[in-house]
């Protein structure tokens, strides 16, 4: 081989070994581009690979060296983290929550352009600042004028009830109506139980899940007692803050067609001075700090439970006298639930005044076993409660297929069968208010009140374990407060007048009074009468008793004790005067009654818990076909 050719190999393996390591170094690079050494040598797996932009090749590529990326930014590439929500906003200042201007609302229109607002704030902090005002008359006190319900951001909803009373049957807004009762939002305030009861008194708005300031002060051991623990009393020793009950306000017009900003400003500082102390008792700094669960176990024992004291009743006197003797009267008698050991309030049957629901007895023992009675040929009939189905065993007229479901087959045919396997009576019941859900008590709510299905034919009667559902003793009295309202137009359309026995039954005999009272009159005040007047008196007497001669001491005696009332020959009760009248119409009248009161319970209460199957039609076609529409009626 000659010089040059030896000289022509050497540069040609020279170029082909650098060509060859710069390829190499290429797709090197390119791979670790890809996929960096961390990742391999962490076995992480390989991050998706972006989509390739069209306006960029590989020859525009830049020959800087690559960085290796450090393992939080790898890790943080492959798995982009979720967004964490923006942190809840602070708690506002008692001076800054004070500040935040009412709003009031008189409508339906005004609530549901304000509800959404209020709403988000209770997903945030489920606890609304709660109070009352109303107008007092000679010391008697009438209906709750105005509610009022601030949030813990300060926003403060003045809603004037008396401009919801009107003749329909659901004069609230659902909205409204299921927030005062919902289970899981805490409505505090200084007397707030005693406000519900009045609510539901004087509107059937059910009020539950209240805790009073007073107890959970005396719990957190911050209330100063000698000071008393009225809201004005606890505003100034915890909160610094001074809120002006001076008489003119406290006892102003709130049934006026406008309230003052002076009115509205009081009654807002009442509902917004409630939360704010809450706040403070609870030690929150964030409206975060707590769920709904975790502020019901912090106030564990205080939910729902009257407050107790010694003069209660005249904390909230409106001349300020109640505040003057509570300063007088000694701590002790500010008792803390702590310190007595147990939760347990004096005996009801010492107060003066049982609020409205309180005296309810509630059921020890669950309505519904949900037993099974079974034909002889294995067909479900109905359900039973547990003492009813070994009634059945005990006669040796049945047998037990189940315990568990407990399940009893008959031994004789029985009287009828259900039509379908869709039949309510074959439904399993919950143990539970039917409105609201609550499940510890509860008690069992003719939706036909008894004085109007006590009158109904024995074809109407038999089986009626439909139009018996359970209510909570809170929804059981606000229910009888709407059968109240339905009960008097029934009263005006069938002039069927209400009242009781003692009031409609005997009547009053005018001419009798007059000479009682002619009597009465002769023997109290006897010569320091008129002769004239004397003269009147007595000659009305002798007519009455027909004497002429002087009249005796023993017949003043005896025209003075005379009975006035007179039984009423014509009197009929209204229960049966109303089904009388509906009867005239035969069956089918009775069914619209007994479809009117259910409907009633449906559009009042607005149940969310009812048992499958329940209807406002129940039986009703199936009485038709059994007894058609002219089936002689003969009233219990």
């Amino acid at each position: 081989m000659s010089h040059r050719g030896t000289l022509t190999a050497v540069i040609t393996t020279v170029l082909g070994a650098a060509l060859g390591g710069l390829l190499v170094w290429r797709v090197y690079r390119t791979k670790r581009k890809r996929l960096p050494p961390v990742q391999e040598a962490d076995g992480l797996p390989e991050a998706p690979r972006p989509a390739e932009d069209d306006s960029t090749d590989a020859g525009h590529q830049t020959d800087q060296p690559t960085r290796p990326l450090p393992r939080e930014e790898c890790q943080a590439a492959q798995f982009p983290a979720t967004p964490l929500p923006p942190p809840p906003p602070p708690v506002p200042s008692s001076d800054e929550l004070l500040a935040v201007t009412p709003v009031m609302v008189s409508s339906e229109e005004e609530w549901q352009r304000l509800w959404p607002l209020m709403q988000k704030e209770l997903s945030v902090f489920p606890v609304l600042g709660l109070d009352c005002e109303w107008v007092s008359v000679k010391g008697r006190a009438s209906a709750v004028s105005l509610l009022q319900m601030a949030t813990y951001s300060g926003l403060c909803v003045l809603v004037r009830l008396l401009a919801f009373r009107g003749g329909g049957q659901q004069p609230f807004p659902l909205s409204l109506m299921e927030v005062l009762r919902d289970p899981h939002v805490l409505k505090v305030g200084v007397g707030c139980y005693e406000d519900g009861k009045r609510l539901t008194r004087d509107y059937g708005l059910s009020l539950t899940c209240t805790v009073d300031l007073r107890y959970l002060a005396l719990r957190q051991r911050q209330a100063v007692v000698n000071n008393g623990l009225s809201l004005k009393s606890l505003a100034e020793d915890l909160l610094n803050v001074s809120l002006d009950k001076s008489l003119d306000l406290r006892c102003s017009d709130w049934e006026a067609d406008q309230l003052t900003p002076k009115q509205m400003n009081y009654a807002a500082r009442d509902a917004q001075v409630s939360i704010a102390l809450f706040l403070h008792l609870l030690g929150l700094d964030t409206p975060g700090g707590g769920s709904y669960s975790e502020l019901a176990a912090r106030c564990q024992g205080l939910v729902d439970a009257p407050f107790r004291s010694r003069g209660d009743a005249e904390d909230r006197a409106p001349d300020g006298s109640g505040e003057r003797r509570r300063r007088a009267r000694k701590p002790a008698a500010f008792e803390s639930p702590e310190s007595s050991g147990d939760q347990q309030v004096p005996d009801p049957r010492k107060n003066r005044r049982k609020p409205l629901g309180v005296g309810y007895s509630a059921r020890k023992s669950p309505l519904y076993d949900n037993c099974f009675l079974h034909a002889p040929d294995g067909q479900p009939l109905c359900t039973c409660d547990k003492k009813k189905a070994k009634w059945y065993l005990d006669k040796g007229i049945g047998v037990l297929q189940s315990e568990d479901p407990f399940v009893v087959r008959l031994l004789f045919e029985p009287s009828g069968r259900p039509e379908s396997q869709q039949d309510y009576y074959l439904t399993a019941k919950e143990n539970l208010c039917v409105v609201c859900g609550k499940a510890d008590s509860y008690i069992r709510k003719n939706i036909v009140p008894h004085e109007y299905r006590r009158h109904f034919p024995t074809e109407m009667k038999d089986h009626n374990s439909h139009d018996i559902l359970l209510l909570c003793t809170s929804c059981h009295a606000a229910s009888n407060v709407h059968d109240g309202f339905l009960k008097q137009r029934l009263a005006e359309e069938f002039a069927a007048p209400q009242g009781c026995e003692e009031g409609v039954r005997p009547l009053e005999d005018s001419d009798r009074r007059r000479v009682r009272s002619a009597a009465r009159a002769l023997l109290t005040a006897g010569e320091a009468l008129p002769q004239q007047r004397r003269e009147e008196l007595q000659a009305l007497i002798k007519g009455f008793l027909g004497e002429e001669r002087e009249l005796t001491e023993e017949s003043l005696q005896q025209a003075a004790g005379l009975e006035t009332r007179i039984f009423n020959e014509a009197y009929v009760p209204h229960g049966l005067k109303v089904v009388r009248t509906c009867a005239e119409q035969g069956l089918r009248g009775l069914m619209d009654l007994e479809r009117r009161w259910r409907q009633h319970f449906l559009t009042a209460m607005r149940p969310r818990h009812l048992p499958p199957l329940w209807s406002s039609d129940h039986n009703h076609s199936k009485f038709l076909r059994k007894y058609g529409e002219d089936l002689p009626i003969k009233l219990n």
